[in-house]
């Protein structure tokens, strides 16, 4: 089966390293696949749009530019806040904070650096502005069913078995 633009549902093993390092920092190498949906955003935008054309079994290394990762740094996403949103915190330069964000969903922050009265956060996410080399292998490539399209969700909200029955083209 060959990935396709849209609606398959597709798992990977992966290593991912930043570009020209040899440090891992991210893996599910001998753990559970990463599954998604192709064209619905669930991962990076650089390495779906690598994923497309490749089949079940087919491994490879894969480098994803930032502008195609988690962007370039943000100058303004970082922040200076008073020290006392932080009350019961033992802060500790380069700590990784989760907060809830305005829109209610979570939000992460680096703490850069801090003081008796303020603390420098960032909330660029901890890989904007560096280039990433995956080397993956695609261990599934299927159809997506109605429900996998309908929700966005892998399995669906109820599992259920079939093809999606919309030619998405998976083949």
């Amino acid at each position: 089966m060959v990935i396709t633009n849209e609606n398959c549902v597709v798992g990977i093993e992966y290593e991912l390293k930043e570009a020209g390092t040899t440090e891992v920092v991210d893996s599910n190498k001998g753990g559970a696949p990463l599954e998604f949906i192709i064209g619905k955003g669930q991962i990076i935008p650089g390495l779906e749009k690598a994923l497309v054309g490749m089949s079940k079994g087919e491994s490879g290394d894969i480098m994803v530019k930032a502008a195609d990762a988690y962007g370039d740094v943000n100058p303004e996403a970082m922040q200076t806040l008073p020290i006392d949103q932080f009350a019961g915190v033992d802060l500790v330069e380069g700590m990784t904070l989760y907060g809830q964000g305005e829109d209610g969903q979570t939000v992460q922050v680096i703490v850069k650096s801090f003081d008796d009265n303020e603390v420098n956060v960032d909330f660029n996410h901890p890989m904007a502005g560096k280039d990433l080399m995956f080397s993956i292998t695609v261990l599934s490539a299927r159809e997506a069913t109605a429900d996998e399209i309908t929700s966005g969700i892998v399995g669906g909200p109820a599992t259920s078995g079939g093809s999606c029955g919309t030619g998405c083209g998976c083949h």
